[in-house]
Order: structure tokens, then C-alpha cells, then sequence
């Protein structure tokens, strides 16, 4: 996957996050499942950052 792919990945996942964290802002009684997916869709933008720095750094070493 390029740089760019996994860059909109990651604008995606935190976007989603961003909406389970207002969603939970309105409904307090879900707020703890929804800061919960939150989370996890920042992880998810977090691992696919760590990837992308891994492989651009694999590609320097490389050349």
C-alpha cells in the first residue's frame, strides 16, 4: 500500500473516532461503549502510522 493509501487511512480511522467521541458527548449512558470503539479506531490510525514510518524508514535504509 503507498504512503498516500495509508495516510487516508489514517485521516479516516481518526475521523470515525472523532464521531464516536461526539456521539458519546449525547448519549452518557452508551458513553463508555463508544469511547471504548473510539479508542480503539485511534489505535487502529496509530498502527497504520507506525507502518507507514516503518516502511518509509526500511525504504531509506535500503538506499
Amino acid at each position: 500500500m503507498n504512503g498516500q493509501a495509508i495516510l487516508e487511512n489514517v485521516r479516516r480511522y481518526r475521523g470515525i473516532a472523532m464521531l464516536y467521541r461526539q456521539t458519546a458527548a449525547f448519549r452518557p449512558r452508551q458513553s463508555w461503549s463508544l469511547l471504548e470503539q473510539a479508542r480503539e479506531w485511534e489505535a487502529r490510525a496509530l498502527a497504520e502510522l507506525e507502518a507507514y514510518f516503518a516502511a518509509r524508514t526500511d525504504l531509506a535504509v535500503a538506499a
